[in-house]
């Protein structure tokens, strides 16, 4: 279904704009397919929350984990299947921990400093249709990862025992394994995809 819908939005885009080079077709071809992905996996993910009664936990988890996300990036699972065993695992996952399991605060700040490590040890990390081969962005792109992680462990230390840690802690757990290269090893998928770019790599 996924590449009926991607094939049927490129021809017309093609027959509407036939200016566009391959390039750009292209990148309007991976904005659409990760729409198509983001779209249909939120649906699976909060239909399953709402039977399981963690809406509001999913949402606040997805929230604090977007918002890393943004600059940190990290990878996409090839496989459609796979993307919805890792949303599952991290999401649902930690959604019923925050709810149903009284997490010590000093658990918290474990789990949070060694995800924090691992984001300034690893963001941002690419893909293979999106590597960030240009070094600048590359470098503002891990110092903004940075500092949204610093104000995260701020925040976890100040709400301590509160719901909120929870989901910010979990947040940011979720983002550093999905740049980790372990995962990314564990699924197939190359790493630091840039270094394939010799030009922008120095």
């Amino acid at each position: 279904m996924r590449e009926k819908f991607l094939e049927k939005s490129i021809n017309s885009i093609r027959i509407k704009f036939p200016d566009y080079s391959e390039e750009k077709i292209e990148e309007i071809s991976y904005g659409l397919e990760a729409l198509y992905i983001t779209f249909t996996k939120t649906l699976v993910i909060f239909s399953i929350a709402f039977l399981l009664g963690i809406i509001k936990d999913v949402l606040f988890i997805l929230l604090s984990y977007n918002i890393v996300r943004t600059t940190a990036f990290g990878m996409h699972a090839k496989k459609s299947w796979h993307c919805y065993i890792i949303s599952g695992v991290l999401f649902i996952g930690t959604a019923l921990l925050c709810k149903y399991v009284n997490i010590d605060i000093y658990i918290k700040y474990v789990i949070s400093i060694i995800s924090f490590i691992s984001l300034v040890i690893y963001a941002p990390a690419d893909t293979y249709k999106r590597p960030l081969v240009n070094k600048f962005k590359r470098k503002r792109y891990k110092i903004i990862t940075i500092i949204i992680g610093l104000i995260y462990l701020i925040f976890i230390i100040i709400f301590k025992n509160n719901i909120i840690s929870s989901y910010l802690c979990f947040g940011l757990f979720d983002a550093s394994l999905m740049i980790h290269p372990l995962v990314y090893r564990m699924f197939q998928l190359p790493y630091n995809n840039y270094k394939n770019y010799d030009v922008y790599y120095s």
